[in-house]
C-alpha cells in the first residue's frame, strides 16, 4: 500500500500537477479577458438566476430548477474539500495555500460560467422531460471529438462515482472515528457498511430524489457550518488583520515555516481549491445541464456562483477556523481531525463532535451529488438497466472500501483523476469558448431591452447538433405569462 501511494503521489501526480495549475489559470484568463471579467461584474444577475423559475415551459413540466440543479452541483462541490482538503492544504503548504485557493476560485469563476453555459447549450432531453449534458455532450456535438468525450465519460465515471465517493467516506469514518476516540478498523468497517446501505437507498431512487434530498440538506448544513464558524472568527476578530496578513505573506514567499514554503503553498492551494470548487474540471457541468432554464447562461451565472459559494465562503471559515487554532504546519498530514481539533480549542470540546456532524451530511451529500455526475456520463455509453445496476453496487462497494482506506492514498488518487478530466474539459471548452461569448452577448442585449432573456437556436443558426432550443414548438414563461416563439 505504501508503494502505490509513493507511486501516485510522486512519479504520476507530481509530474501533472507541475503542468495544471497554469492551464487553469491560462484558461480563467483567457475566459476572465473574452466575457470582460463576467465573474465579477454580473454578480448580481447570479444571485437573480439561482432563483429564477421564468424559464418552465409546458414541455419542461418534468424538468428540475435552477436552484435543484445548482444543490445537486453544491452537493458535490461542498463537502470533504471544504472541511478535510483546506486542513490538508494548510499542513502541507501552509497559510499560503488559502491564497492561492481563492484565486483559483476568482479565475475559475469565469471557467465555470462558460463550461456550464456550453453544457445548457448542447444538452439533450430524456423522455421524462428532465435533461442530461456537459463535456461528453459539448465534445460529441459542439467539437465533433466523439472519441475524446468517451475517454472523458469513462474518467469522470471513475473519478466521481468510485474515487471520490472513497474521499467522502474516508473523511466521514476518520471524523467518527475522532468523536468516539478510537482507531479500530472494525469500527471503520461498521460505519462503511452503513455508508454504503443508505447510499444504495438514495441512488436507486433516481435523480429526482438526488435533487430533493440535495436541495433540503446542503443549504442546512453549510449555513449551520457558516454560523458557527462566523462566532469563532468574531470571538478572534482582532487576530484576523494578523491572520491575513499571514496568509499573503507566506503565498507570496515574504515568509516561509517548516517544509511550506511558496511553491508548496501554491500547488496545495490549487490542488484543494480545484477540488473543492472543481472550476474547469468538467464535473458542474453535467448538473448545470440538468437545470430548466429560458437562456443557456442563466445556469452559467448559477455555477459561477457555486464556485465562490464553496471556496470564498465555505473553505474560508474552515481556514480561518483552523489558523486561528494556531495548527502546526509542515508535520504529519491530518485532515478533518485538523479541522475539529482547531475549533475544540476555540468552542470546547463539543466542537469535535458538530464538525463530525456537519460532515457527515456535507461529506454524504457529495457521495450522492458524485454519483449523479457519474450515472450522466454512463448514460453517455448506455441506457441499459442492468449496466445502471451494476454501477450502482460498485459505487457502494467504492463507498465501503474508502471508508476503511488509507487516507493519503485516496486523496492521490483523487489529484491524479481531477487533472486527467481537467486536461481533457479545457481541450474541449477552449476552443467552443467563443459560443459562450456569443450568448452572453445574447443574454445582455435583451437585459438591456428590459426583457427577461430567452433563446432558442434560431438566433444563432450558425450553431449546430442542438437537440434542445427549439423556439418553434416551445412555449417560454415571460414576466410571468406564457409567450410562444417563432
Amino acid at each position: 500500500m505504501e508503494k502505490l501511494e509513493e507511486f501516485v503521489t510522486s512519479t504520476i501526480n507530481d509530474n501533472i500537477w507541475s503542468v495544471i495549475p497554469y492551464l487553469l489559470i491560462a484558461a480563467g484568463l483567457y475566459f476572465g479577458i473574452t466575457t470582460l471579467l463576467v465573474q465579477l461584474r454580473m454578480i448580481p444577475e447570479m444571485f437573480r438566476s439561482v432563483v429564477d423559475r421564468g424559464g418552465e415551459t409546458k414541455a419542461d413540466a418534468e424538468g428540475i430548477s435552477s436552484f435543484k440543479a445548482f444543490t445537486i452541483s453544491a452537493a458535490s462541490r461542498v463537502g470533504t474539500g471544504n472541511v478535510a482538503g483546506v486542513a490538508v492544504a494548510i499542513t502541507l503548504g501552509g497559510p499560503g495555500a488559502v491564497f492561492w485557493m481563492w484565486m483559483i476560485a476568482l479565475l475559475g469563476g469565469a471557467t465555470a460560467f462558460v463550461e456550464s453555459t456550453l453544457a445548457q447549450l448542447w444538452k439533450a432531453r430524456e423522455e421524462d422531460g428532465t435533461y442530461r449534458g456537459g463535456p461528453a455532450y459539448y465534445l460529441t456535438r459542439g467539437l465533433n471529438a466523439r472519441w475524446l468525450a468517451i475517454v472523458f465519460a469513462v474518467a469522470i465515471t471513475l473519478t466521481f462515482g468510485f474515487v471520490y465517493n472513497s474521499i467522502q467516506s474516508n473523511s466521514i469514518a476518520e471524523a467518527l472515528s475522532t468523536s468516539v476516540g478510537t482507531e479500530s478498523m472494525t469500527f471503520k468497517a461498521v460505519i462503511g457498511v452503513i455508508l454504503a446501505i443508505i447510499t444504495g437507498l438514495i441512488i436507486f431512487g433516481g435523480v429526482k430524489r438526488i435533487a430533493n434530498f440535495t436541495q433540503v440538506i446542503v443549504p442546512v448544513m453549510a449555513l449551520l457550518y457558516l454560523a458557527v464558524g462566523i462566532i469563532v472568527v468574531l470571538l478572534n476578530i482582532t487576530e484576523v488583520p494578523g491572520m491575513i496578513t499571514e496568509i499573503i505573506s507566506h503565498a507570496l514567499g515574504f515568509k516561509e515555516i517548516a517544509g511550506a514554503t511558496i511553491g508548496a503553498a501554491f500547488m496545495n492551494g490549487m490542488r484543494r481549491g480545484l477540488f473543492s470548487n472543481e472550476a474547469g474540471q468538467g464535473s458542474a457541468p453535467n448538473a448545470a445541464a440538468t437545470a430548466t432554464v429560458s437562456h443557456p447562461v442563466k445556469q452559467g451565472l448559477v455555477q459561477t456562483l457555486g464556485v465562490y459559494f464553496d471556496t470564498l465562503l465555505v473553505c474560508t471559515i474552515t481556514a480561518f477556523v483552523i489558523l486561528l487554532g494556531n495548527p502546526k504546519v509542515g508535520e504529519e498530514v491530518k485532515g478533518a481531525a485538523l479541522t475539529q481539533a482547531s475549533l475544540a480549542s476555540e468552542v470546547g470540546d463539543w466542537g469535535i463532535h458538530f464538525v463530525t456532524l456537519i460532515l457527515f451530511f456535507l461529506a454524504f451529500s457529495s457521495v450522492i451529488g458524485n454519483y449523479y455526475l457519474a450515472q450522466a456520463n454512463l448514460e453517455f455509453f448506455t441506457q441499459s438497466k442492468t449496466a445502471m445496476t451494476v454501477f450502482r453496487v460498485a459505487v457502494m462497494l467504492c463507498v465501503f472500501g474508502g471508508a476503511v482506506g488509507s487516507v493519503p492514498l485516496v486523496w492521490a488518487l483523487g489529484d491524479t483523476f481531477a487533472a486527467i478530466m481537467v486536461f481533457i474539459n479545457l481541450i474541449a471548452i477552449i476552443p467552443l469558448g467563443g459560443v459562450a461569448v456569443k450568448l452572453l452577448k445574447n443574454y445582455n442585449q435583451q437585459k438591456a431591452k428590459g426583457l427577461d432573456p430567452i433563446f432558442h437556436r434560431d438566433m444563432l443558426p450558425e450553431l449546430k447538433n442542438i437537440e434542445c432550443w427549439d423556439g418553434a414548438d416551445a412555449c417560454t414563461r415571460r414576466g410571468g405569462q406564457i409567450v410562444r416563439e417563432v
